[in-house]
Order: C-alpha cells, then sequence, then structure tokens
C-alpha cells in the first residue's frame, strides 16, 4: 500500500526540502485479525508461517509486515486470538451490559430486592431511564462512592515544626489532587446529568485543600474554591474514528427478540398489579430509551467532562476522559490492538487511541497524516508571555480540516465539506482543545490537569502529547499534571523519550498509578525489543495499599507460570480483603455485593478484576508511602 500523503500547507512550504519529504514518511501497521482464517491462523501459530501471519497485516511498507510478522509473532498472535475471541463475544458482552445496566438501576431505584418487591406488589416499580440523573453505570455500582476525600486532623496529627509542615504540606497536596483525579476519571463513566450534579451538588469546595509544597516557589497551600460549589463547565460525547452504522436502525433479529420477551414478561406484571394506566407498549417504550435503540451503534463514543473549582478566577481546571467499559467489546479490542502509526519525529503511537481522540481511522489511513502533521518552528504559539491565549485559537484546527478536506475525492462538493468540518470539529480532541483555550483565556492564574481511567487514561496522556505535537505551547505552559490510573501504554520508546522532555521537567508533572495486578497497564504487551513502552513516574500500590515509585510496574508482561500462581493467590487474598476492609479502615471503604461478585470473577480473571477503580480510589485513601511531589501552580 502507498504511503499517504496530503496537500502541504503553508507551514510546510516555508520549510526545506528535507523536512518535507520527510514529513510525507507515514509508516504504519494494521493487524486484521479478520482478514485471515483459520488456517492461517494454526499455520502462524504453529509452523511460524511468516506468509500466513502477513495475511493478518496491512502497512504501508510490505518490509515492515514481514519485519513485524517476523520479530513480534506472539504478540500480534496473541492481539489475533484475544481480538477475534472479544468479537466472537461482542454482542453477547453488550446484550449482558444492557441487562446488567437495566437490572442494577432497577434495583438501585427501587431500594433495593425487597423494595422492588414491595414496589412490584403496588404496582409502582420505578423503570429506570437512561441519560437521567438516577441512571448509574456499571462502574458506578461497583464502587458508589462520589464525595471526594478529606482528613481535617491530619495537620492536627503532626508537630508544628517547619519539616512536619513540609511533610503535611506534600502529604495532603498529593493525596487531595490525585483523589479528585481518581474520582473524576470515575465519574466519567456515567451520562452527562449524573456528571454534572455530582460535581455541583457533592463536590462542595470546602471539602478539599490542594497544597503546593513551599519547594516549588509558590505559597505553600491555597484553597481549592471559596464557598460555593465546583463549576462543572461541559460534558462532550464526542465521535471517534471508528464510525458505525448511522444511527436511527436497528437490524438485530435477536435482540429484537430480547425485547420481545422482555415486553411480555412486563405486560404479565402489569396485568397482574392491575395497573392498567401504564401499557405494555410505554414501558417497552422506556425501557428502549433506557438502552438507547435509537443510536444502538453509537457514532459518538469517546466520553470526556471539563470542570473548575470555581466559576471566577479558576486557579485549576480539570479534564476527564472515560475509560474502557465492563462490556463494551470495542474498548477491549481496542486495549489488546497491536496496530500503530508512526509520527515522524515523535515515534510511534497506539493506532486505536489516536482514534478514539478522533484523529484519523484506519479505514483511510490518510487522515492520520491530515492531522498528526508537525508544525514548522515558525508556527505561530499565540503565547504572548504574560500567560494569556491569542484569540485566534482555532486555526490550526481549521487548518486540519481544510487539510482533511483536500484530501477527500469528494472535496468539490459544498455540502460534504460543511459535514465534514461539522465532523471534525465534534471529535474529542479539537472539542477539547477548543474549550481549554476559551477557558485559558477567562481564567488567567488557572492551571490544568488532565485524567482518566483505563483507556481514559491512555487519552488523557495523548491528549498532550499532540498539544506538544501540534506546537500549542500557550496551553502546555498552563499544564500542571497528568494523572492516569490503570493506564495501558500508548507508543514506543522514541515516543516516551521524546515527551518525558516535556512531561518531566523542570518537576515531573505525569504520573501513572498502577494497582498489583491490574492487567490493562501490562497491555499491549512489551520485552526487551517490542515496540510499546511506559513512560513518566509509576506509583505502584500492591494488595496492601503499600506505594511504591517505580519506573514501570512489576512483572510488565503478566507471563509466566510464576506471575499466573501470585496473581491467583492474590485474588484469593483481595476476595478475603472485601469483607473485611468495611471494618478495618472504616465504612467508606465497605464493598457493594456487585463489587464483590466481581473479586469472585477475579478468581478466574484476576487482572480483570484488579482493574476497577476500586482499589485505584483506595489506593489514593490508603496509600502508607507518598514520596512523589507536585508540580507548582
Amino acid at each position: 500500500m502507498a504511503a499517504a500523503t496530503s496537500t502541504p500547507t503553508e507551514f510546510e512550504e516555508n520549510s526545506n526540502d528535507d523536512d518535507k519529504s520527510e514529513m510525507n514518511i507515514t509508516n504504519y501497521l494494521i493487524v486484521r485479525p479478520e482478514k485471515g482464517g483459520i488456517l492461517d491462523l494454526l499455520r502462524y501459530l504453529v509452523w511460524a508461517d511468516i506468509g500466513s501471519g502477513v495475511k493478518f497485516l496491512e502497512s504501508s511498507d510490505e518490509g515492515i509486515m514481514g519485519g513485524e510478522a517476523a520479530d513480534h509473532r506472539w504478540i500480534i498472535l496473541v492481539s489475533i486470538i484475544v481480538r477475534k475471541i472479544i468479537s466472537l463475544f461482542g454482542k453477547p458482552m453488550e446484550y449482558t451490559g444492557f441487562v446488567a445496566d437495566f437490572f442494577l438501576n432497577l434495583l438501585f431505584q427501587n431500594g433495593g430486592i425487597m423494595g422492588l418487591f414491595l414496589n412490584f406488589l403496588q404496582g409502582k416499580v420505578v423503570t429506570p431511564q437512561r441519560d437521567t440523573e438516577t441512571f448509574i453505570s456499571t462502574i458506578g455500582h461497583l464502587d458508589g462512592r462520589i464525595d471526594l476525600y478529606r482528613d481535617e486532623n491530619l495537620l492536627e496529627q503532626l508537630d508544628n515544626s517547619v519539616s512536619a509542615e513540609k511533610i503535611a504540606t506534600e502529604e495532603i497536596g498529593n493525596r487531595a489532587l490525585m483523589d479528585l483525579c481518581i474520582m473524576a476519571s470515575k465519574l466519567a463513566y456515567e451520562n452527562a446529568k449524573v456528571v454534572q450534579s455530582t460535581v455541583v451538588q457533592h463536590w462542595k469546595a470546602s471539602d478539599s485543600n490542594f497544597c503546593c509544597p513551599p519547594q516549588f516557589f509558590f505559597p505553600v497551600c491555597f484553597e481549592l474554591a471559596t464557598l460555593n460549589d465546583m463549576h462543572f463547565v461541559d460534558f462532550y460525547n464526542c465521535g471517534n474514528g471508528k464510525q458505525h452504522i448511522l444511527n436511527g436502525v436497528m437490524e438485530d433479529l435477536e435482540l429484537c427478540q430480547l425485547f420481545s420477551w422482555f415486553k411480555k414478561i412486563m405486560f404479565l406484571y402489569l396485568v397482574l398489579s392491575k395497573n392498567l394506566l401504564r401499557s405494555s407498549d410505554q414501558v417497552f417504550g422506556a425501557f428502549s430509551s433506557c438502552y438507547g435503540l435509537i443510536d444502538f451503534q453509537k457514532e459518538m463514543s469517546t466520553q470526556v467532562f471539563i470542570l473548575c473549582d470555581k466559576p471566577k478566577d479558576a486557579n485549576l481546571i480539570l479534564i476527564s476522559f472515560r475509560g474502557t467499559e465492563p462490556f463494551d467489546a470495542d474498548d477491549w479490542g481496542t486495549d489488546f490492538d497491536y496496530s500503530w502509526y508512526e509520527i515522524p519525529k515523535l515515534g510511534r503511537v497506539h493506532m486505536g487511541f489516536l482514534e478514539a481522540l478522533g484523529l484519523g481511522h484506519r479505514a483511510d489511513t490518510a487522515t492520520f497524516h491530515n492531522h498528526l502533521q508537525m508544525k514548522s518552528t515558525s508556527f505561530n504559539h499565540g503565547y504572548d508571555g504574560s500567560g494569556s491565549l491569542s484569540s485566534n485559537t482555532d486555526s490550526d484546527m481549521e487548518e486540519n480540516e481544510r487539510d482533511q478536506f483536500s484530501a477527500s475525492e469528494e472535496g468539490t462538493a459544498v455540502g460534504h465539506k460543511k459535514f465534514l468540518s461539522e465532523k471534525v470539529k465534534k471529535t474529542a480532541y479539537y472539542a477539547v482543545r477548543k474549550k481549554l483555550k476559551s477557558i485559558l483565556m477567562e481564567h488567567k492564574n488557572a492551571k490544568f490537569v488532565v485524567t482518566g481511567h483505563s483507556l481514559g487514561g491512555a487519552l488523557a496522556v495523548l491528549f498532550p502529547t499532540v498539544l506538544v505535537l501540534h506546537q500549542q505551547t500557550d496551553i502546555m505552559k498552563r499544564l500542571l499534571g497528568v494523572y492516569t490510573f490503570g493506564q495501558p501504554r500508548i507508543g514506543n520508546l522514541q515516543l516516551a523519550k521524546f515527551m518525558e522532555a516535556h512531561l518531566e521537567y523542570p518537576v515531573p508533572k505525569y504520573f501513572r498509578v498502577v494497582y498489583s495486578y491490574d492487567l490493562v497497564p501490562r497491555l499491549p504487551c512489551d520485552d526487551k525489543t517490542f515496540l510499546y513502552k511506559h513512560f513518566g513516574v509509576c506509583l505502584y500500590y500492591n494488595s496492601l495499599y503499600i506505594e511504591q515509585k517505580l519506573d514501570e510496574e512489576p512483572d510488565p508482561n503478566f507471563y509466566g507460570l510464576r506471575n499466573v500462581v501470585s496473581a491467583h493467590l492474590n485474588s484469593v487474598w483481595e476476595l478475603i480483603r472485601s469483607f473485611v476492609v468495611g471494618y478495618t479502615h472504616g465504612p467508606m471503604y465497605k464493598e457493594s455485593w456487585f463489587m464483590i461478585f466481581a473479586r469472585i470473577m477475579g478468581l478466574a480473571l484476576p487482572g480483570i478484576a484488579a482493574h476497577c477503580p476500586t482499589d485505584y480510589v483506595n489506593s489514593v485513601r490508603l496509600g502508607k508511602e507518598r514520596v512523589v511531589r507536585m508540580s507548582s501552580f
């Protein structure tokens, strides 16, 4: 396949010929499990037949395919096999998620099993409605905590000496900011109304004081906000590169049969309860709305929200990306995907994560080049040295829209151009960047933090990576930090070195929190010669919630008999701990029955159960060692 090219921009025309030649090199590799057959997979697995392995690959260069198929055979095999299995169980996972969400919310909104039974007898069963303040996600039911952490007695327990004050400052500062980040990462799984309600009604300013260590040239402490509530800014359900069928059509016979069965059950319930004011069609309509049948194959699937610590003169802006949803086969497939796209001078980046940010799609690899061109050094960053931003907030976004349009064969159609322009604006990267610029202009002294759990963590660190690529210096100077939880790897060693120069100096700004045997931070797999590498400060917590500051989490690939045995033994301990942690550490740590059920499932799949946000919240709040220091305001 030929390398993708695009029309040179005005900035590229100012570069020398060598730079222009390099910028048009677009190496990529796509692993396509659907392209090869079972016999090809067996030949590649058993006899190491490279020709069979290449059938599963697509690349800009045939030499890349042969080299990757030979050098990284086992990793590609894992990606193919796991993604084939995920694809096979994709629909059952989706149906299971629908049913689980419905019945969990049915129990929750009716006051548990006894409340549901009583309401059933009285004909007053509350039917869950999706996208309302009361409809909670699966993640929300695993861990129902929504309030931010606070420990008003922590300072009183320490001496009044200077050294004690310094220790307390670092302890509270790290814990408060990390707790805000993990709670925001968990909240990002919810719908817009739940997010807004939680931020406004529960995250009171008085709950958290953020402190900065005095050695970073700023006052010891500042209050996160005044007596007002935290300020909810916006919520986005953005498009990405993985386009599915258009909304409004549902042709899945099995799902229709599932709903037909449910309709009969609800009709029987209505007859028995003599609640004939609501027909079964009305109930089915509510159930259909709950499941979002009108938008069954969602084109908008990257979710992110923004808040700041107060509506005026804010000090802190927070951006939180949603992570991997438990029953979303596409999300899990992305985590196990090996496909990459190489950005000249920056490195190789996970293609699935680029798609999630809306920076291209593998069906047309030229779209990645159009979005990911590195600007020349003559690019005007718009930074005036005072911390303010230029008013031309979207010039490069509009340029990318023009490039995207010029690359299209339908570029002469005015209607198509308008559609494409609107489509680009709705992608996660451009929508969030545009809003962030606007907020930073409004709040002159504010700095921002980006966070996320799982897939959301990958997007959280990729977002500033693309800002650096686009030379958004004005924004990057206002970055306080990136905090991710259970984040998969996003790129190769070259990318890691490139970003360390921007996120590690003068003080570390990027912190990866990893809990015990969580599988996702070990994906995509890595070894001495392999592609994907982590970077940044790793804060590793074991199952006793003891913190270690490391370069890489232990057992980075989850392979080997020793790791498998220890992971399963650890899952047994975590199940036992779930019954007693509420007594040993207080009622806020008592685990729900649904989380205990997840622990039981974790006996078979320990790496999946350890990925739940519950242990990340506990790690931040119960961590026994805190040696990392925040970057300053």
